[in-house]
């Protein structure tokens, strides 16, 4: 049995407070490959609704989830590696964002509610709170096997996720 080749897109997905934005940007790091941060193309109004502690809707998810997955089909057309971050909760968001392309890698970061809580208690600054943390969980649809998605523990270091990340997905890190 062959090997496949490596992903060019690795799209990191968790809960809110699971860690998508210091492993995406420390995988990136390794690889050499540019990040783009989830957070990042939320519309100001999805932003002001979760400040509000509300929480997006299907609805309000889909520009986001359509924005994303076009920084995805750009860098592949382009023939330019990322690391991308998106909770893709449920599954139809995660089909949407791979569109079936072997060349997307998924991985969702696993891990339970409580350590989750104690990191997005220790964070400062940022618009998603704790309070919203359930919705998350209520949302989340754990991986089917036909989903082809790496589950990724997040109860050791960010390095050592990432390492794992690295060596699962067959991926080289760039020397230096």
């Amino acid at each position: 049995m062959t090997t496949p080749p490596p992903p060019e897109i690795v799209l990191v997905a968790g809960v809110s407070g699971s860690g998508k934005t210091t492993i995406g940007a420390l995988l990136a790091e390794r690889l050499g490959w540019e990040y783009a941060e989830a957070d990042a193309f939320h519309s100001e109004a999805n932003i002001a609704k979760m400040r509000a502690g509300r929480p997006l809707t299907d609805e309000d998810r889909l520009p986001w989830l359509r924005s994303i997955a076009a920084w995805i089909t750009e860098r592949l057309a382009t023939g330019r590696p990322g690391v991308v971050s998106c909770s893709a909760l449920k599954r139809t968001y995660r089909d949407s964002l791979t569109g079936g392309r072997p060349e997307v890698a998924m991985v969702l970061l696993d891990g339970d509610r409580d350590l989750i809580a104690a990191r997005m208690k220790a964070r400062k600054g940022h618009f998603f709170t704790e309070t919203l943390l359930d919705t998350q969980f209520a949302d989340l649809e754990l991986p089917a096997p036909d989903e082809n998605v790496l589950l990724a523990p997040i109860t050791g270091t960010p390095e050592e996720t990432v390492a794992h990340i690295i060596k699962a997905l067959n991926l080289a890190p760039v020397s230096g």
